[in-house]
């Protein structure tokens, strides 16, 4: 290798890098920009310093990706370049709901909802950074305050559900959530600063990273990674596409390099216990800011920035805008106990006993394979859980659901009867509000049991197979 030949390839180890670090900055702003432009989902598009709001739960028409059944949604982009903005939220009862704040770089720095600020009603005085050591405290109120580490951030708001007769009273809540500029003259939100798509995917990444990056400053840490990309020119005020040649070359390279890795990443090795793929602490990669109803706490914290980054990235490719562990859990499966992947051609069981403790409520939602789309059913049931009308819970307390393609002929198993399509399928169990032994890993779930072999022999055989499989397992 000639010494520019090693100089180009530095230069790339050092893009692959820049891209890991970057990512969700862009994805996140990219995502904010396309919401106010053409919505998500069934929440049609909204201008900045609004709520949008889905008014229908989801069914097997909404095709997209592990989509719940569960709640409705409310989301809002923030732009608060037109100074604080207050939140409005009303008094909700006995119903679960939660506003969840992410900033530009993805971190989840605030909750407002059930768990974190009760059931109340209340207001929130949304500040951008540095308010209150340029303005100080007036017009606060008795609102508190929410510190935005960025200019712009995101609120997603999900709304508990009982089901289609429910729909008007959740209506009437989203309805009375509000933001409102406190500031009596103030411009037009500043937005996103377009970055126009470059001469290839590449180089538009860099340009918007180089854009955003200094637009949206991240953590002081952070503001010190992206220093020691000051030789790929992803610091300064030159535009990406005018770099010298092999400047241009070597981000190309660490660019595809990058995005292999990270696209890699969501197919590796999950950890699972008895089929149950269990990782609580994916969002976990916020450790500068704590505002109302986060938990700051080490437990809830990674700090190995060799790790943290890729997370962070990994966490935005595979579930942007998902939840810290402590406000919802949610644990996917693959398999039955004897490591078979599920599939409708059989009848299964699933045995909760306890079933899962949590402040709020929990569900186990059907998906296909390989869309991970809500199934199609005679009942109209894509969702089972401490919720749902009619289930038959056993003597002890506990509760044994019945999963299959087709309807069960005994009634309490119909009852509890969650239908599966014909192919096979993925089941995925959210715990909104997890109690102490779920987040400490004392509750563990039981495997989902094929139901022509749960009282044979060989189960028992199975069983002990999986478990001694249960770090091989790959899914």
């Amino acid at each position: 290798m000639t010494e520019q030949e090693a100089v180009e390839h530095g230069i790339a180890e050092l893009a692959s890098e820049a891209f890991v670090v970057g990512f969700p900055l862009v994805f996140d702003l990219e995502q904010v920009g396309r919401f106010t432009r053409e919505g998500l989902g069934a929440v049609p598009p909204t201008p900045f310093n609004a709520f949008g709001h889905a008014r229908t739960l989801a069914g097997p028409e909404t095709t997209f990706v592990s989509v719940n059944n569960d709640t409705l949604y409310s989301i809002a982009q923030l732009d608060l370049s037109v100074g604080p903005v207050r939140l409005t939220v009303p008094a909700v009862g006995d119903r679960y709901y939660v506003l969840q704040f992410v900033d530009a770089w993805t971190n989840n720095f605030a909750y407002v909802g059930t768990r974190a600020t009760g059931s109340s009603a209340g207001e929130f005085l949304l500040v951008p950074p540095g308010w209150e050591d340029e303005r100080g405290d007036e017009d606060r109120g008795e609102s508190a305050v929410i510190r935005f580490p960025t200019r712009v951030g995101t609120i997603v708001g999900r709304w508990a559900v009982a089901g289609e007769d429910d729909l008007p009273a959740v209506h009437a809540l989203q309805d009375a959530t509000a933001l409102t500029p406190t500031l009596e003259m103030f411009a037009p939100p500043a937005g996103i600063p377009e970055v126009a798509a470059g001469p290839t995917e590449a180089l538009t990444f860099f340009e918007r990273m180089r854009v955003w990056s200094q637009e949206f400053p991240p953590a002081d840490h952070d503001r010190d990674a992206l220093a020691t990309y000051e030789p790929i020119g992803l610091t300064g005020a030159t535009p990406i596409a005018e770099l010298p040649e092999d400047v241009r070359d070597a981000l190309e390279e660490g660019y595809a390099v990058g995005k292999q890795a990270l696209e890699s990443s969501l197919h590796t090795t999950v950890p699972t216990t008895d089929g149950w793929q269990v990782n609580l602490h994916v969002f976990d990669y916020n450790t500068d800011f704590f505002e109302v109803g986060a938990l700051d706490g080490r437990g809830w914290q990674l700090t190995d920035s060799t790790t943290r980054y890729a997370r962070r990235a990994g966490a935005a490719l595979g579930g942007l805008w998902g939840n810290h562990g402590y406000e919802a859990a949610y644990f996917p499966t693959y398999v039955d106990a004897a490591g078979e992947q599920l599939s409708g051609a059989h009848v299964y069981r699933l045995r909760l006993s306890p079933t899962p403790p949590v402040h709020a409520f929990w569900s186990l939602t059907m998906y296909d394979l390989p869309h991970f789309f809500l199934v199609t059913n005679p009942i109209g049931r894509y969702s089972i859980g401490d919720r749902t009308p009619g289930i038959v819970y056993d003597d002890d307390g506990g509760l044994t659901i019945t999963i299959s393609a087709t309807r069960p002929a005994d009634a309490k198993a119909a009852a509890n009867w969650l239908p599966a399509p014909e192919g096979e399928f993925r089941p995925l169990l959210r715990l909104y509000a997890p109690g102490p032994a779920v987040l400490e890993g004392s509750y563990r779930l039981a495997p989902i049991e094929r139901a022509d072999s749960i009282d044979s022999p060989s189960s028992i055989e199975s069983a002990d197979r999986a478990d001694r499989n249960t770090d091989e397992e790959t899914r």
